[in-house]
């Protein structure tokens, strides 16, 4: 028996997600999604959706690499969230960088000309590996392959306005989890 996925892999990398609301169940009143890929059809790159009261309630896409970006608009993000299948919302260019130990907290941060954006995760739970395949969820058309991290704490700001809302607890499989979360080692599947 072979231990190989027999899906093809369409990206690998990390994404980490912050979502922020008001209220435990409430709407989200920030919704981060953050890509570093080292491997995809459109090359590598970096690439920040997000849409929150900082940026007046509108999607916002930030990245180094607008195909990767567009591409994953068209595939894995457009599926995990379809306002974000849209590809007329513009992209803009983008420089990145990070700090930390996802032991202790992780920093994301985003520079253009006009915006200086820093995504914070703190108070970190015990990683879990998940692993799907491509339609185990009819709507989900990819498979997945990826530690998640927990957070218990996160942080947003955009030219230094904190985010408002918190991160809060959730169960994942039986686990501890959250609304913001570190993926990392992060692939894709689709099927051959």
């Amino acid at each position: 028996m072979s231990s190989a996925d027999a899906n093809r892999v369409i990206l690998t990398g990390e994404n980490p997600f912050i979502r922020l609301s008001a209220t435990d169940g409430g709407d989200f009143t920030s919704n981060a999604s953050f890509w570093r890929i080292v491997l995809s059809p459109a090359g590598a790159g970096h690439v920040l959706y997000l849409k929150s009261e900082l940026t007046g309630g509108a999607w916002r896409i930030y990245s180094d690499n607008i195909a990767m970006a567009r591409w994953l608009q068209a595939t894995v993000q457009g599926m995990l969230n379809g306002e974000l299948a849209d590809q007329a919302i513009p992209v803009t260019d983008a420089q990145f960088s990070r700090t930390g130990d996802a032991r202790d907290f992780w920093t994301e941060r985003v520079d253009t000309s006009e915006e200086e954006i820093a995504l914070t995760w703190y108070r970190i739970g015990d990683p879990l590996l998940l692993h799907t395949q491509p339609f185990e969820d009819p709507a989900r058309r990819y498979g997945l392959c990826t530690v998640l991290i927990p957070a218990l704490g996160a942080r947003l700001t955009r030219n230094g306005v904190q985010a408002a809302g918190q991160a809060w607890p959730r169960e994942r499989e039986g686990r501890p989890f959250s609304t913001c979360a570190l993926a990392f080692s992060e692939s894709w599947t689709e099927r051959r």
